[in-house]
């Protein structure tokens, strides 16, 4: 069935059964889980109390390195995010990633930021109460003056929104750019080479050979350096954002 439910299409559609729609977004952000899966069972094997092997120093590495971040930007007693954060960030960066092998992104799916971003609110949201009571978390949105309580509640619903669009913005953009400029490479070098007399021009010009390397350039940018960046921003925030909730009064 050729759907498109939110830029992903859609596979299976069974609603005889209730209305559950297999997109490639699932099957995708499904296989790119069963790598981060693997790759920890294959680094993680056999290890041993002193690193003998190349996988468990780069296992350690791994570790130190995340909870290190996760110790310096949100304090000790968040020690324990390491692993939720390292599982984020992998996922983010290897969702993004995934286009690189003709694969749809799933981070180009609004609804799957969506869904990440309204997990780290619910955290952010529980920190707060953990922290200040239920009162005191209902308080803070009178804070400093009731007046306002409006502008304050705008600005707590719009953390998770503005997460989402900030990542889903970034990835999707880069994905619009890099399918404009493979168009416009096809049209020129149709434009360059069709002028060329008899069949080598009608063969040329079909043949969209300015494609070849120029794309490339952008896709190192795009494809790599943006989603790995995107995806420690991603972390960041969330970091910085449950972090601050465990300081408030």
């Amino acid at each position: 069935m050729n759907v498109e439910v939110s830029g992903a299409r859609v596979l299976i559609d069974i609603p005889e059964l209730g209305g559950p729609v297999l997109t490639q977004t699932i099957v995708n952000m499904w296989i790119v889980m069963a790598v981060i899966v693997g790759l920890c069972i294959f680094l993680t094997r056999g290890m041993q109390v002193h690193a003998r092997t190349k996988r468990q120093i780069i296992a350690e590495f791994i570790v130190k390195k995340v909870n290190g971040m996760v110790q310096e930007n949100m304090g000790q007693k968040f020690a324990g995010f390491g692993p939720f954060i390292a599982a984020l960030m992998s996922l983010s960066a290897l969702c993004s990633l995934s286009s690189m092998l003709g694969m749809y992104a799933p981070t180009s799916d609004l609804s799957v930021l969506l869904g990440w971003a309204l997990l780290v609110f619910v955290m952010i949201t529980y920190t707060k109460i953990r922290t200040n009571g239920i009162l005191g978390y209902f308080k803070g949105y009178t804070e400093p003056i009731a007046i306002l309580t409006p502008f304050n509640i705008i600005s707590e619903i719009a953390t998770p929104v503005s997460m989402a669009f900030r990542h889903f913005g970034n990835i999707a953009s880069g994905s619009v750019i890099t399918a404009l400029v493979y168009a416009a490479l096809a049209a020129l070098s149709n434009a360059l080479f069709s002028w060329l007399p008899g069949a080598l021009g009608e063969i040329l010009g079909q043949i969209p050979i300015l494609q070849v390397g120029i794309p490339a350039v952008l896709s190192v940018y795009f494809d790599l350096f943006s989603s790995c960046l995107q995806a420690f921003i991603f972390c960041m925030l969330t970091m910085m954002y449950i972090g601050a909730a465990a300081a408030e009064d």
